[in-house]
């Protein structure tokens, strides 16, 4: 096979070793070969640049683009398909090269990426959210009609589920769909209508049948939580990682550094909101107001995590806002307190080993998928990230 030699450049590796002057020799999708004066029978030149690895986004929702509900509820069904199509490419375009769906996309999108029938990053998928009947799954409105950022169809079953049974069963038929990761809901939300981010949902009965279904199919779980009650029942349950976090409290923080427990943020979310509310989307009554009231104790709940030492890997909740517009996450990681090199190695290496893909990507090293951005300026200037890049490598293709 043939072997390409990105010569001349720096590398961020991932590990948390300082940037280095290295070669990257990547050869039949993987990397090869680390390390100075390396050859091939091709050569590119990245002198000045800075290689690292692809980049991961462990909270993305490519099958919601935006959050008009009248503009959604006007859009044809099959509609969304194409826009995910539309999504996951501004999605690679940012240097992204692994995503975690937290619901949405489905079995049939997941392969569409993997055979090359669209591009994109690859895929973790959730298909669908579990939500008690009120909580933050549950479209209902006063006027009797259902809306819902994410409706149910064949290969995506119903997230409205109660009682330790129903969740048995749900959680069943979401395995067989083809789920890598099963989400829950448990706690209210921002933009669920009839619902509050400071209170818990789903009874511990519930959990535990939830959390034996996943542990029998060997997957993990991953918990929207916002309410401070939400996110303990949810480390007491067991799940992998906490989305969200706003009203972590310190014995919550304490709960998460004794379980392992991974916190994804998604500082960027309730942002979003209030950006699309300004811009004039039309959407539940309360929602701007809740986003609104989220941002202050969002910040403080991340910066105390941080300072404790919870384990930290990057997500957006893109689809709330505009997918492309990614890493606009990182510099808000940044004034919580992580330094740029731990924002970066929360996008990469960290994200990974959340993901349970660390043997794989995550970092730049021998063995590894060629999984590659290429950076010019400073890499450590996260505000400018996007507009420098200069190539992104998913599996040793050239895809920007």
């Amino acid at each position: 096979m043939t072997r390409t030699v990105l010569s001349g450049g720096r590398v961020f590796d991932g590990t948390g070793s300082p940037l280095a002057d290295a070669d990257v020799v990547m050869s039949d999708g993987r990397i090869v070969d680390v390390g100075t004066g390396l050859d091939g029978e091709e050569q590119i030149d990245v002198s000045g640049l800075t290689l690292l690895p692809g980049f991961f986004d462990c909270h993305v929702h490519v099958m919601v683009s935006g959050v008009d509900l009248v503009r959604r509820l006007q859009r044809p069904f099959s509609y969304q398909f194409f826009q995910a199509a539309r999504n996951l490419s501004a999605t690679l375009d940012c240097g992204i090269t692994t995503v975690r769906d937290a619901g949405g996309a489905d079995l049939g999108v997941q392969r569409a990426v993997e055979d090359g029938l669209i591009a994109g990053p690859r895929m973790k998928i959730a298909i669908s959210a579990l939500s008690q009947t009120g909580g933050h799954g549950d479209g209902w409105l006063p006027s009797g009609m259902t809306t819902s950022l994410i409706t149910a169809h064949p290969g995506r079953p119903a997230g409205l589920v109660d009682g330790p049974e129903e969740m048995r069963k749900r959680v069943r038929e979401i395995i067989r769909a083809g789920a890598d990761v099963i989400k829950v809901h448990t706690s209210g939300g921002v933009l669920s209508p009839r619902d509050s981010p400071k209170h818990a949902q789903f009874r511990p009965d519930e959990l535990a049948a939830l959390m034996a279904e996943a542990s029998a199919a060997g997957l993990p779980v991953m918990a929207h939580a916002q309410a401070t009650d939400g996110i303990k029942n949810a480390v007491q349950a067991g799940v992998r990682s906490i989305e969200h976090g706003i009203y972590l409290d310190d014995e919550a923080i304490e709960m998460m550094l004794s379980a392992g427990t991974w916190l994804v943020p998604t500082l960027v979310a309730p942002h979003a909101v209030v950006s699309a509310a300004k811009a004039g989307s039309q959407l539940a009554d309360g929602v701007l107001a809740k986003a609104q009231d989220v941002v202050a104790s969002h910040a403080d709940a991340f910066a105390r995590a941080v300072a404790a030492g919870v384990k930290i890997a990057m997500g957006t909740d893109s689809g709330v806002g505009p997918h492309g517009s990614n890493l606009e996450e990182l510099p808000l990681m940044a004034a919580g307190g992580l330094t740029p090199a731990q924002v970066l190695t929360a996008t990469t290496s960290s994200a990974a080993e959340l993901l349970q893909v660390a043997d794989e990507t995550g970092t730049i090293a021998p063995g590894k998928r060629a999984d590659i951005v290429v950076l010019a300026g400073d890499p450590f200037d996260l505000t400018n990230l996007k507009g420098n890049i200069r190539a992104v490598y998913s599996g040793g293709t050239k895809v920007r």
